[in-house]
């Protein structure tokens, strides 16, 4: 028996610390899933960078007010697994709603993002951004355009002065000749 707590307690406490590394979790119910397929479904969210957890529903509440998002206490009810997103909260979502579109029997149920609790329809949205490296090129490329038109300009005038004082140099020579 009291292997069994301490068993159960390094179970939570391994949750607990990536509940805290991740802060963002979907939860879906998995009914009706084989071993198989709850294997494929975590192979997939691991190259995503997620974690994929069943979860018994009241070790999840407890390890959810815990972290204070008891908001999601509402959607443990039946066979529910918890996904802990990666930073890239984008890939993460898509890539589990991609395997809930080819396997019916997972259900995404509702998600906790930055603080807030995401609807189904709000994890189709973020699933719908772009990866955090595409919107990453997206900014740095914004930032760049106003420099890269900037130096053009400036080379544009520095051009323009090399051909004048060239054209000079030129109509001196004739008028020496």
């Amino acid at each position: 028996m009291a292997t069994d707590k301490l068993k159960k307690s390094g179970t939570m406490d391994g949750i607990r610390e990536i509940l805290k590394a991740s802060k963002n979790v979907i939860l879906t119910e998995y009914r009706g899933l084989n071993v198989e397929q709850v294997t494929e479904l975590r192979t997939k969210l691991r190259k995503a960078g997620m974690k994929f957890k069943v979860l018994k529903n009241t070790l999840s509440k407890k390890l959810f007010a815990e972290a204070r998002i008891g908001e999601l206490d509402e959607y443990l009810q039946g066979p529910v697994a918890v996904g802990f997103l990666s930073d890239d909260v984008a890939a993460s979502a898509k890539a589990i709603l991609d395997f809930a579109k080819k396997n019916e029997l997972l259900v995404v149920k509702a998600g906790y993002v930055d603080g807030k609790l995401i609807e189904v329809s709000g994890i189709k949205t973020i699933a719908s951004l772009p990866s955090r490296e595409v919107l990453l090129a997206m900014v740095l490329s914004t930032m760049q355009a106003p420099v890269k038109d900037l130096l053009s300009v400036l080379q544009g005038t520095t051009r323009k002065l090399v051909y004048a004082l060239n054209a000079i140099k030129e109509q001196k020579e004739k008028a020496a000749a």
